[in-house]
């Protein structure tokens, strides 16, 4: 297992972009929030853009990652260099479907 986690991480250096949308719609394991822990430690300063969408408040991410010290590493790492932008209002999908 420890050699699948060491290659995905060094598949992760190569990239540019990492954008996780939707977080929050299925919790993750333990394991799998340890395990993007890692990563975003291993991005913090590193990669210039990492774009994250979720429905979800930063104070709701703990039913996400089952963790509250490691939610907070978490978002301590999301947002120490991030520009925050919070959409509110209706869903444009739903105003869209709901008009037909």
């Amino acid at each position: 297992m420890e050699g699948k986690i060491q290659q995905l991480r060094k598949k992760f250096q190569k990239v540019e972009l990492i954008i996780l949308d939707e977080m929050g719609y299925i919790p993750f394991t333990k394991e799998g929030s340890e395990l993007i822990l890692q990563l975003f430690s291993d991005w913090y300063e590193q990669k210039s853009i990492i774009i994250i969408t979720s429905n979800l408040e930063f104070s709701q991410w703990n039913r996400v990652f089952m963790d509250s010290r490691l939610t907070a590493a978490l978002v301590d790492l999301v947002i120490h260099h991030a520009h925050i932008l919070s959409f509110t209002g209706e869903s444009y999908r739903v105003t869209h479907a709901l008009s037909r």
